[in-house]
């Protein structure tokens, strides 16, 4: 067996803040953010009463049809969004793994380059700790990453007609209460 070579052992960092310079960025792969079935079902129940007096008004007028929906099974399946295993030798000299969530520029970030990580640990205590906001100090930029979130994946429309759903039900409630 060869001793000469560097067999360090990679670790996760247990500080909020770590400053080092990146080795290398690995290879990326897709990972689903989980989507809450009572919050689902909660935003559909007060879309689908906001959409009542919309099928009404078509029945009796016989408007053109609606636009696509998307179905309960698609719903479910939440958004995917990238993951991206980073590597940087902190300042003890000790090779870390974290985890990039979300996209940057692809001009970013380069090995070689001096950074500081704000990070978050995840749920799983086997993960690596993602990273929350890059400070690029080789070049001064401040990089935050973005990942598809429950409230993107359901779109502005659902999220509109749930709402204007719930304030409908709340009107038909203090209507109710008040008689």
């Amino acid at each position: 067996m060869d001793s000469g070579l560097d067999t360090r052992r990679i670790v996760h960092p247990t500080e909020r803040i770590v400053t080092g310079r990146l080795v290398r960025l690995l290879d990326g792969y897709t990972r689903e953010v989980r989507i809450g079935q009572p919050v689902l079902v909660a935003v559909l129940a007060a879309a689908a009463i906001a959409r009542l007096p919309a099928l009404l008004l078509r029945s009796l007028f016989s408007f053109g049809g609606g636009g696509t929906r998307r179905r309960w099974k698609q719903l479910k399946q939440g958004p995917e969004y990238l993951v991206t295993p980073v590597r940087l030798r902190n300042t003890a000299g000790q090779l870390c793994e974290v985890e990039l969530h979300g996209h940057l520029p692809q001009s970013a970030l380069h090995p070689a380059d001096q950074v500081q990580l704000t990070l978050r640990p995840q749920g799983d205590p086997e993960l690596p700790p993602r990273i929350e906001r890059i400070v690029n100090l080789t070049t001064g930029q401040l990089l935050t990453p973005r990942t598809a979130t429950l409230w993107s994946h359901l779109g502005p429309p659902l999220l509109l007609r749930a709402f204007l759903g719930a304030l409908l039900l709340a009107g038909i409630t203090a209507c109710a209460a008040l008689t």
